[in-house]
Protein backbone atom coordinates (compact mmCIF):
# COMPACT_ATOMS: atom_id res chain seq x y z
CA UNK A 1 0.00 0.00 0.00
CA UNK A 2 1.37 3.71 -1.05
CA UNK A 3 2.45 6.31 1.65
CA UNK A 4 -0.99 8.52 0.04
CA UNK A 5 -3.61 5.42 0.44
CA UNK A 6 -1.64 4.45 4.29
CA UNK A 7 -2.50 8.56 5.25
CA UNK A 8 -6.36 8.15 3.45
CA UNK A 9 -6.81 4.92 5.47
CA UNK A 10 -5.78 6.64 8.70
CA UNK A 11 -8.40 9.31 8.35
CA UNK A 12 -12.14 9.19 9.97
CA UNK A 13 -14.95 11.17 8.76
CA UNK A 14 -16.81 13.43 11.07
CA UNK A 15 -20.30 14.58 9.93
CA UNK A 16 -22.19 17.10 11.82
CA UNK A 17 -25.59 18.71 10.32
CA UNK A 18 -24.85 18.03 6.70
CA UNK A 19 -20.88 19.05 6.56
CA UNK A 20 -18.21 16.63 6.94
CA UNK A 21 -14.81 16.73 8.02
CA UNK A 22 -11.49 14.43 7.72
CA UNK A 23 -10.28 13.75 11.28
CA UNK A 24 -6.01 13.45 11.06
CA UNK A 25 -4.27 11.79 13.66
CA UNK A 26 -1.61 13.72 13.29
CA UNK A 27 -3.42 17.07 13.43
CA UNK A 28 -5.29 15.71 16.54
CA UNK A 29 -2.49 15.19 18.33
CA UNK A 30 -0.89 18.54 17.74
CA UNK A 31 -4.13 20.08 18.84
CA UNK A 32 -3.78 17.80 22.00
CA UNK A 33 -0.22 19.01 22.89
CA UNK A 34 -0.99 22.33 21.73
CA UNK A 35 -3.66 23.28 24.08
CA UNK A 36 -1.48 21.09 26.68
CA UNK A 37 1.20 23.96 26.40
CA UNK A 38 -1.20 26.79 26.32
CA UNK A 39 -2.92 25.29 29.84
CA UNK A 40 1.03 25.50 30.93
CA UNK A 41 1.86 28.94 29.52
CA UNK A 42 -0.97 30.72 30.79
CA UNK A 43 -0.49 28.89 34.51
CA UNK A 44 3.15 30.12 34.56
CA UNK A 45 1.98 34.13 32.96
CA UNK A 46 -1.02 33.80 36.28
CA UNK A 47 1.43 32.76 38.56
CA UNK A 48 4.08 35.94 37.91
CA UNK A 49 3.21 39.56 40.12
CA UNK A 50 4.05 41.29 42.84
CA UNK A 51 2.03 38.23 44.89
CA UNK A 52 3.81 35.53 43.57
CA UNK A 53 1.67 31.98 43.11
CA UNK A 54 2.50 28.47 42.61
CA UNK A 55 1.29 26.73 39.63
CA UNK A 56 -0.36 24.62 42.49
CA UNK A 57 -2.44 27.68 44.12
CA UNK A 58 -3.32 28.94 40.48
CA UNK A 59 -5.06 25.52 39.36
CA UNK A 60 -6.62 25.30 43.20
CA UNK A 61 -7.91 28.87 42.75
CA UNK A 62 -9.36 28.30 38.77
CA UNK A 63 -11.09 25.15 40.53
CA UNK A 64 -13.15 26.90 42.76
CA UNK A 65 -10.58 26.72 45.72
CA UNK A 66 -8.10 29.11 47.65
CA UNK A 67 -8.70 32.31 49.98
CA UNK A 68 -10.21 35.38 49.56
CA UNK A 69 -7.19 37.19 48.33
CA UNK A 70 -6.08 34.23 45.74
CA UNK A 71 -9.78 34.51 43.91
CA UNK A 72 -9.26 38.34 43.93
CA UNK A 73 -5.05 38.16 41.99
CA UNK A 74 -6.27 35.05 40.07
CA UNK A 75 -9.82 35.26 39.13
CA UNK A 76 -10.09 39.29 38.74
CA UNK A 77 -6.41 40.34 38.01
CA UNK A 78 -4.74 37.78 36.02
CA UNK A 79 -7.13 35.34 34.80
CA UNK A 80 -8.41 37.75 32.29
CA UNK A 81 -5.02 38.68 30.25
CA UNK A 82 -4.21 35.42 30.04
CA UNK A 83 -7.27 34.44 28.64
CA UNK A 84 -7.27 37.54 26.27
CA UNK A 85 -3.63 36.41 25.05
CA UNK A 86 -4.90 33.14 24.06
CA UNK A 87 -8.00 34.34 22.52
CA UNK A 88 -6.46 36.94 20.62
CA UNK A 89 -4.09 34.41 19.09
CA UNK A 90 -6.39 32.14 18.02
CA UNK A 91 -8.52 34.95 16.52
CA UNK A 92 -5.66 36.21 14.56
CA UNK A 93 -4.26 32.49 13.55
CA UNK A 94 -7.49 31.75 12.39
CA UNK A 95 -8.09 35.21 10.27
CA UNK A 96 -4.34 34.34 8.99
CA UNK A 97 -5.34 30.73 8.24
CA UNK A 98 -8.46 31.63 5.69
CA UNK A 99 -6.46 34.80 4.20
CA UNK A 100 -3.91 32.41 3.48
CA UNK A 101 -5.46 29.61 2.17
CA UNK A 102 -7.79 32.56 0.11
CA UNK A 103 -4.43 34.20 -1.93
CA UNK A 104 -2.89 30.70 -2.02
CA UNK A 105 -0.03 32.54 -0.55
CA UNK A 106 1.71 32.42 2.99
CA UNK A 107 2.45 35.95 2.78
CA UNK A 108 -1.16 37.07 3.23
CA UNK A 109 -3.17 37.91 6.06
CA UNK A 110 -4.82 40.39 8.01
CA UNK A 111 -1.93 42.84 8.00
CA UNK A 112 -1.86 42.92 4.49
CA UNK A 113 -5.78 43.51 4.34
CA UNK A 114 -5.33 46.40 5.90
CA UNK A 115 -6.95 45.68 8.99
CA UNK A 116 -4.14 46.09 11.59
CA UNK A 117 -3.04 49.30 10.30
CA UNK A 118 -6.66 50.58 9.67
CA UNK A 119 -7.48 49.77 13.29
CA UNK A 120 -4.47 51.82 14.51
CA UNK A 121 -5.28 55.19 12.25
CA UNK A 122 -8.62 55.04 13.65
CA UNK A 123 -7.23 54.28 17.10
CA UNK A 124 -4.76 57.23 17.29
CA UNK A 125 -6.87 59.40 15.59
CA UNK A 126 -9.86 59.02 17.80
CA UNK A 127 -6.99 59.84 20.47
CA UNK A 128 -5.40 62.48 19.01
CA UNK A 129 -8.83 64.51 17.66
CA UNK A 130 -10.75 63.48 21.50
CA UNK A 131 -7.23 64.20 23.38
CA UNK A 132 -5.75 67.02 25.78
CA UNK A 133 -5.50 69.43 22.63
CA UNK A 134 -9.76 68.95 21.95
CA UNK A 135 -11.04 68.84 25.39
CA UNK A 136 -10.46 65.06 26.49
CA UNK A 137 -12.70 62.02 26.53
CA UNK A 138 -12.65 59.40 29.26
CA UNK A 139 -14.54 57.33 31.14
CA UNK A 140 -17.00 55.14 29.40
CA UNK A 141 -16.63 57.05 26.15
CA UNK A 142 -12.86 56.26 26.03
CA UNK A 143 -13.19 52.66 27.36
CA UNK A 144 -15.93 52.00 24.30
CA UNK A 145 -14.55 54.04 21.57
CA UNK A 146 -11.11 52.74 21.31
CA UNK A 147 -12.40 49.29 20.48
CA UNK A 148 -15.29 50.63 18.13
CA UNK A 149 -13.07 53.29 16.61
CA UNK A 150 -10.77 49.78 15.59
CA UNK A 151 -13.05 47.75 14.72
CA UNK A 152 -14.33 50.27 12.44
CA UNK A 153 -10.98 50.63 11.52
CA UNK A 154 -10.51 47.22 10.55
CA UNK A 155 -13.50 46.94 8.53
CA UNK A 156 -12.93 50.08 6.31
CA UNK A 157 -9.23 49.46 5.65
CA UNK A 158 -10.57 45.79 4.45
CA UNK A 159 -13.22 47.01 2.45
CA UNK A 160 -10.57 49.72 0.77
CA UNK A 161 -7.68 46.87 0.26
CA UNK A 162 -10.63 44.38 -1.09
CA UNK A 163 -12.64 47.28 -3.41
CA UNK A 164 -9.22 48.47 -4.99
CA UNK A 165 -7.96 44.99 -5.43
CA UNK A 166 -11.51 43.49 -7.40
CA UNK A 167 -11.15 43.63 -11.13
CA UNK A 168 -13.95 41.18 -12.37
CA UNK A 169 -12.83 39.16 -9.81
CA UNK A 170 -10.60 38.51 -7.00
CA UNK A 171 -6.64 37.55 -7.54
CA UNK A 172 -4.31 36.95 -4.87
CA UNK A 173 -1.57 38.59 -5.87
CA UNK A 174 -3.53 41.33 -6.55
CA UNK A 175 -4.83 41.59 -3.10
CA UNK A 176 -1.70 41.11 -1.73
CA UNK A 177 -0.11 44.11 -3.77
CA UNK A 178 -2.91 46.76 -3.34
CA UNK A 179 -2.45 45.63 1.31
CA UNK A 180 0.90 45.97 0.90
CA UNK A 181 0.46 49.86 -0.60
CA UNK A 182 -2.62 50.61 1.11
CA UNK A 183 -0.62 49.67 4.42
CA UNK A 184 2.15 51.79 3.53
CA UNK A 185 -0.18 54.75 3.45
CA UNK A 186 -2.03 53.56 6.44
CA UNK A 187 1.48 53.84 8.37
CA UNK A 188 2.06 56.92 7.41
CA UNK A 189 -0.97 59.02 7.56
CA UNK A 190 -0.49 57.25 11.77
CA UNK A 191 2.44 58.98 12.45
CA UNK A 192 1.24 62.01 10.57
CA UNK A 193 -1.26 61.70 13.52
CA UNK A 194 1.54 60.98 16.22
CA UNK A 195 3.33 63.85 15.09
CA UNK A 196 0.69 66.48 14.70
CA UNK A 197 -1.30 65.49 18.14
CA UNK A 198 -0.42 66.64 21.53
CA UNK A 199 2.68 64.22 23.08
CA UNK A 200 0.50 63.00 26.02
CA UNK A 201 -1.82 61.85 23.50
CA UNK A 202 0.52 60.24 21.32
CA UNK A 203 2.23 58.62 24.15
CA UNK A 204 -1.21 57.32 25.32
CA UNK A 205 -1.29 56.09 21.75
CA UNK A 206 1.47 54.61 21.16
CA UNK A 207 1.15 52.14 23.95
CA UNK A 208 -2.28 50.86 22.07
CA UNK A 209 -0.59 50.47 18.73
CA UNK A 210 2.95 48.42 20.27
CA UNK A 211 0.10 45.80 20.83
CA UNK A 212 -0.04 44.99 24.66
CA UNK A 213 -2.14 42.80 27.03
CA UNK A 214 -1.21 45.16 30.58
CA UNK A 215 -4.47 45.71 32.31
CA UNK A 216 -6.72 43.28 30.23
CA UNK A 217 -10.23 42.70 31.85
CA UNK A 218 -13.02 40.44 30.80
CA UNK A 219 -14.70 43.14 29.15
CA UNK A 220 -11.30 42.09 26.52
CA UNK A 221 -12.38 38.93 27.02
CA UNK A 222 -15.92 38.39 26.20
CA UNK A 223 -15.72 40.24 22.50
CA UNK A 224 -13.52 37.92 21.67
CA UNK A 225 -14.94 34.99 22.95
CA UNK A 226 -18.26 35.91 21.55
CA UNK A 227 -17.16 36.50 17.74
CA UNK A 228 -14.83 32.93 18.11
CA UNK A 229 -18.20 31.28 18.80
CA UNK A 230 -19.85 32.66 16.24
CA UNK A 231 -17.13 33.28 13.36
CA UNK A 232 -15.25 29.51 13.73
CA UNK A 233 -17.82 27.08 13.22
CA UNK A 234 -18.89 29.85 9.98
CA UNK A 235 -15.25 29.28 8.64
CA UNK A 236 -15.28 25.47 9.17
CA UNK A 237 -18.48 25.16 7.49
CA UNK A 238 -16.27 27.01 5.15
CA UNK A 239 -13.75 24.62 4.49
CA UNK A 240 -14.96 22.55 1.45
CA UNK A 241 -14.89 26.26 -0.14
CA UNK A 242 -11.42 26.84 1.16
CA UNK A 243 -9.97 23.80 0.15
CA UNK A 244 -11.12 24.14 -3.09
CA UNK A 245 -10.04 27.62 -3.92
CA UNK A 246 -6.38 25.87 -3.18
CA UNK A 247 -6.74 24.37 -6.48
CA UNK A 248 -7.78 27.68 -8.50
CA UNK A 249 -10.14 29.09 -9.17
CA UNK A 250 -11.26 27.30 -12.99
CA UNK A 251 -11.00 24.32 -10.98
CA UNK A 252 -13.56 25.47 -7.76
CA UNK A 253 -15.70 26.50 -10.53
CA UNK A 254 -15.79 22.95 -12.05
CA UNK A 255 -16.27 21.43 -8.57
CA UNK A 256 -19.80 23.80 -8.12
CA UNK A 257 -18.09 26.18 -5.52
CA UNK A 258 -19.69 29.52 -5.87
CA UNK A 259 -16.04 31.17 -5.67
CA UNK A 260 -16.95 34.95 -5.56
CA UNK A 261 -19.89 34.79 -2.73
CA UNK A 262 -17.71 31.97 -1.01
CA UNK A 263 -14.67 34.31 -0.38
CA UNK A 264 -16.28 37.25 0.02
CA UNK A 265 -18.11 35.37 3.17
CA UNK A 266 -14.52 33.59 3.95
CA UNK A 267 -13.03 37.29 3.91
CA UNK A 268 -15.66 39.03 5.93
CA UNK A 269 -15.43 36.08 9.18
CA UNK A 270 -11.51 36.67 9.16
CA UNK A 271 -11.34 40.43 8.30
CA UNK A 272 -13.80 40.24 11.66
CA UNK A 273 -11.53 38.16 13.35
CA UNK A 274 -8.90 40.27 12.67
CA UNK A 275 -10.36 43.46 13.92
CA UNK A 276 -11.58 42.35 17.04
CA UNK A 277 -8.95 41.08 18.25
CA UNK A 278 -7.11 44.05 17.23
CA UNK A 279 -9.30 45.92 19.47
CA UNK A 280 -9.12 44.32 22.53
CA UNK A 281 -5.29 44.51 22.71
CA UNK A 282 -3.19 46.51 20.14
CA UNK A 283 -1.41 45.26 16.56
CA UNK A 284 -0.17 41.93 17.81
CA UNK A 285 2.04 41.41 14.56
CA UNK A 286 3.07 38.49 12.75
CA UNK A 287 0.79 36.29 14.39
CA UNK A 288 -1.48 35.76 12.00
CA UNK A 289 1.13 35.09 9.74
CA UNK A 290 2.88 33.03 11.12
CA UNK A 291 0.84 30.88 13.03
CA UNK A 292 -0.75 28.92 10.14
CA UNK A 293 2.74 28.31 8.20
CA UNK A 294 3.86 26.59 11.91
CA UNK A 295 0.53 25.06 11.83
CA UNK A 296 0.78 23.49 8.47
CA UNK A 297 3.82 21.76 9.13
CA UNK A 298 3.28 20.61 12.45
CA UNK A 299 -0.08 18.85 11.31
CA UNK A 300 1.47 17.56 7.70
CA UNK A 301 -1.49 18.49 5.84
CA UNK A 302 -1.18 20.94 2.32
CA UNK A 303 -3.10 24.30 3.29
CA UNK A 304 -3.16 25.74 6.97
CA UNK A 305 -5.75 24.11 9.12
CA UNK A 306 -8.19 26.27 10.59
CA UNK A 307 -8.60 24.88 14.57
CA UNK A 308 -4.78 23.56 14.75
CA UNK A 309 -3.83 27.09 13.53
CA UNK A 310 -5.96 28.66 16.59
CA UNK A 311 -3.87 26.41 19.24
CA UNK A 312 -0.67 27.64 17.55
CA UNK A 313 -2.01 31.06 17.58
CA UNK A 314 -3.36 31.14 21.01
CA UNK A 315 0.36 29.79 22.37
CA UNK A 316 1.88 31.95 20.65
CA UNK A 317 0.74 34.98 22.08
CA UNK A 318 1.08 33.25 25.32
CA UNK A 319 4.87 32.43 25.58
CA UNK A 320 5.30 36.01 23.55
CA UNK A 321 3.43 37.52 26.56
CA UNK A 322 5.80 35.28 28.85
CA UNK A 323 8.74 36.03 27.60
CA UNK A 324 7.72 39.90 27.29
CA UNK A 325 7.09 39.75 31.30
CA UNK A 326 10.34 37.85 32.10
CA UNK A 327 12.73 38.59 29.83
CA UNK A 328 14.28 42.04 30.86
CA UNK A 329 14.00 43.84 33.60
CA UNK A 330 10.85 45.82 32.43
CA UNK A 331 7.71 44.54 31.34
CA UNK A 332 7.65 44.81 27.10
CA UNK A 333 4.45 45.18 25.25
CA UNK A 334 3.22 41.59 23.60
CA UNK A 335 3.22 43.18 20.47
CA UNK A 336 6.97 44.02 20.56
CA UNK A 337 7.98 40.42 21.01
CA UNK A 338 6.13 39.57 18.44
CA UNK A 339 7.66 41.85 16.11
CA UNK A 340 11.27 41.20 17.06
CA UNK A 341 10.29 37.51 16.40
CA UNK A 342 8.45 37.63 13.73
CA UNK A 343 10.88 39.32 11.60
CA UNK A 344 13.56 37.05 10.62
CA UNK A 345 11.20 34.68 10.08
CA UNK A 346 9.52 37.10 7.50
CA UNK A 347 12.24 37.33 5.90
CA UNK A 348 12.71 33.54 6.07
CA UNK A 349 9.55 33.28 4.14
CA UNK A 350 10.51 36.52 1.38
CA UNK A 351 13.73 34.07 0.45
CA UNK A 352 11.62 30.60 0.71
CA UNK A 353 8.70 32.11 -1.88
CA UNK A 354 11.54 33.79 -4.20
CA UNK A 355 12.93 30.13 -4.47
CA UNK A 356 10.59 28.47 -4.95
CA UNK A 357 8.90 31.01 -7.54
CA UNK A 358 12.46 30.28 -9.15
CA UNK A 359 12.29 26.73 -9.02
CA UNK A 360 15.74 26.23 -6.86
Amino acid sequence: MSAPELRLRRQRPVRIAGASWLLRPRAAAVTLAGLAALLLLMGLNVRLGDIPLTLADVARTVLGGGDAGDRLVVMELRLPRALTGALVGAALAISGAVTQAIARNPLAGPDILGVTSGASVAVVALTVLTGTAHGGAGGTLAAIGIPLAAVAGGLAGAALVYGLAWRKGMDGYRLILVGVGVVAVFTNVKYWLLTAGDVNDAARAMVWISGSLNGRGFEHVVPVAAALAVLVPATLLGSRTLGALRLGDDTARGLGVRIDRGRGALLLAAVLLASVATAAAGPITFVALASPQIALRLAGVAQPPVVVSAVTGAVLVAAADLAARTLTPVELPVGIVTAVLGAPYLVFLLIRTRRVKGGT
